[in-house]
């Protein structure tokens, strides 16, 4: 089971979005913590700028960026459509 941690500015951006999104973004962090569901969530490296981050999908438009810890555990740093990759 992967660890969780959230950044702030993450918390913050999830408060914002509708709450039918933020129950189906709870549910995929659920998801997330277990890495046979990582397939289906199509988590990816990310490239250029964002080189060393990652980012998992919550449906078809909005995703999760993310970083892998020291100690194994992920560090979710912002949700949004796209644009959170610029």
């Amino acid at each position: 089971m992967i660890e969780i941690e959230y950044a702030p500015a993450f918390l913050n951006q999830l408060k914002k979005l509708p709450k039918e999104l933020q129950d189906e973004a709870v549910d995929k962090i659920a998801a997330f913590k277990n890495r046979s569901t990582h397939r289906q969530l199509k988590v990816h490296k990310l490239k250029g700028k964002l080189a060393g981050k990652w980012s998992f999908s919550v449906n078809y438009s909005y995703r999760i960026a993310f970083k892998w810890l020291p100690d194994g555990a992920a560090g979710l740093l912002a949700i949004g459509e796209h644009d959170i990759y610029k």
